[in-house]
């Protein structure tokens, strides 16, 4: 293992610190970094993304577990020492100053990669459905492995009728497989946020025949959007749709929480075709 210098030791000798407006909570435990790289599987010579790397973290754990890394980092503080972990690990570790929700990772791989992030919350479900979305399937990536507010992994894994259940939940889980991988106190950040944080894991699934994801988009967007209204008041404003509930049998009193995946699938495969 290449000896590298206590995070904290980085984190004084650069002068940083978490910044709020950026959503920044650093993680500094090693063993915990460790086993939150471990979760893919073995990353010897894979490709790995990393969004928000910070003072490097989760890199020194990635490249410690063999990946070559390309980390996006918009905070020009944090590069200095980003390049000093550079240096330790030749070859492996790229950095790319940047905003990631404006960088298409399309263009930074030529073949599969994974996805590894300690997010920063402000941004984190926006990158999540980003890297869910598109028409194309399946995706160049080989899994995504995120910390979120522990909330946030709630909804990602809900079930219909429960509290957590709404569009995010339908749009993890109709065409891949999510699940929490690992739950994080709070106390194990710098400095400690307010709430709990959880890792959540996605594996590519086979997407559902007939179905533009756009649309599917479009239908939990606007069920979702007055779910304490009933679907035929919800989806009123999109054409086509009261017409497949019926086609369906799916009662127009129901409200979108109560309906599954399946169903949601369903409605939108009538209105793709």
């Amino acid at each position: 293992m290449t000896p590298l210098p206590p995070l904290r030791e980085v984190i004084a000798r650069h002068g940083l610190s978490a910044t709020k407006a950026l959503g920044q909570n650093f993680l500094l435990d090693e063993q915990l970094l460790a086993k939150i790289a471990a979760i893919p599987g073995d990353l010897t010579g894979c490709d790995v993304l990393e969004v928000g790397p910070g003072p490097g973290g989760l890199t020194r754990a990635l490249l410690r577990a063999g990946a070559r890394v390309t980390a996006i980092e918009m905070d020009r503080r944090c590069l200095p020492a980003l390049a000093e972990l550079g240096e330790s690990f030749p070859e492996q570790l790229r950095v790319i100053e940047g905003d990631a929700t404006k960088i298409d990772p399309k263009t930074l791989f030529a073949g599969p990669y994974h996805v590894l992030a300690n997010l920063p919350y402000n941004v984190g479900t926006a990158l999540f459905t980003g890297w869910l979305g598109g028409e194309t399937w399946p995706p160049l990536w080989s899994s995504l492995t995120l910390m979120f507010q522990h909330e946030v992994a709630e909804r990602i894994i809900a079930a219909p009728a429960s509290s957590a259940y709404g569009r995010l939940a339908i749009l993890a889980g109709w065409r891949s497989t999510p699940k929490i991988a690992m739950k994080v106190h709070r106390s194990a950040f710098t400095p400690a946020p307010k709430v709990m944080s959880a890792v959540v894991h996605v594996t590519p699934a086979e997407m559902p025949q007939g179905v533009s994801a756009r649309v599917l988009e479009r239908v939990t967007e606007a069920a979702f959007g007055q779910r304490r209204k009933m679907l035929r008041q919800s989806l009123k404003g999109m054409p086509g749709a009261l017409a497949a509930l019926d086609q369906l049998g799916i009662d127009s009193q129901r409200r979108a929480e109560t309906l599954t995946l399946a169903e949601f699938v369903a409605i939108a495969r009538i209105l793709s075709a």
